[in-house]
């Protein structure tokens, strides 16, 4: 195990970053009831929220290793075609209050993040591989970075009808997968890190496509065109300017 860090304050820390993630539905507390257009702007801007996350994976994917971010990018753009296949026409899925098409567009998302997580609990454990103080930093970085991830999840599903709490629990249900990795990704950091680049770019490749496909494409549906580019457009603003106040 490389240097000298506890396991069990590495696995409190992700499991923390994973906690993080269900404060992003916490506006939805105040915010109780949706007029159909402002569904099209909730998910015009979790469309924004994930495309500018998309492309801050695949910039530090792309610090460890071009190749493997890229690989990643194709297998993660692979698997949710795949998927949406799998799902597509099922109209006897349920989850929670939600079923249908309504459910099989948040089941997607779901796996997408929590594909998504797996990455960042790597990120974790392999930080921690440097020493407590840049994993506690690493950790803490994450944490704040999934607040607006959770909201991007709530954008999704509180419009729907899920209430802001169950929102928030499926927020940081999706985040599960950091403390579970961030362990192993630790105690075995060599082994772990070469595929941490493929991680990120699976999880890029994934949430682009939901973006396009799914999110604006139903944003398109709902509200005007002006106002769906003017949402995404202010959201990937305010996501940029987070991530650059963050580092």
């Amino acid at each position: 195990m490389s240097g000298s860090v506890d396991v069990l304050k590495v696995f409190i820390y992700a499991f923390i970053t994973a906690l993080a993630t269900g404060l992003g539905a916490l506006p939805f507390a105040v915010v109780k009831r949706f007029k159909r257009r402002y569904l099209g702007l909730a998910n015009a801007i979790a469309a924004g929220l994930m495309i500018t996350a998309s492309f801050s994976l695949i910039n530090e994917g792309v610090s460890y290793s071009l190749v493997r971010t890229l690989v990643g990018v194709l297998a993660g753009l692979g698997f949710i075609i795949l998927s949406h296949e799998l799902l597509h026409g099922h109209e006897d899925i349920h989850l929670g209050i939600l079923s249908g098409a309504d459910a099989r567009k948040v089941l997607i998302i779901i796996g997408v993040m929590v594909a998504h997580s797996f990455a960042e609990g790597i990120g974790v454990g392999v930080s921690f591989g440097g020493g407590e103080k840049f994993g506690t930093f690493i950790s803490l970085a994450i944490a704040v970075h999934n607040i607006p991830e959770g909201l991007a999840v709530a954008l999704v599903m509180v419009p729907r009808g899920v209430s802001w709490i169950w929102a928030g629990l499926w927020a940081i249900f999706t985040s599960l997968p950091q403390p579970l990795m961030a362990v192993p990704a630790y105690v075995f950091v060599e082994i772990f890190k070469p595929f941490l680049p493929v991680g990120l770019g699976f999880a890029a490749g994934a949430m682009l496509w939901i973006a396009f496909s799914e999110l604006l494409s139903d944003a398109l549906k709902d509200t005007s065109s002006q106002m769906v580019a003017t949402a995404v457009t202010l959201s990937v603003i305010a996501m940029t300017l987070f991530q650059v106040l963050i580092k």
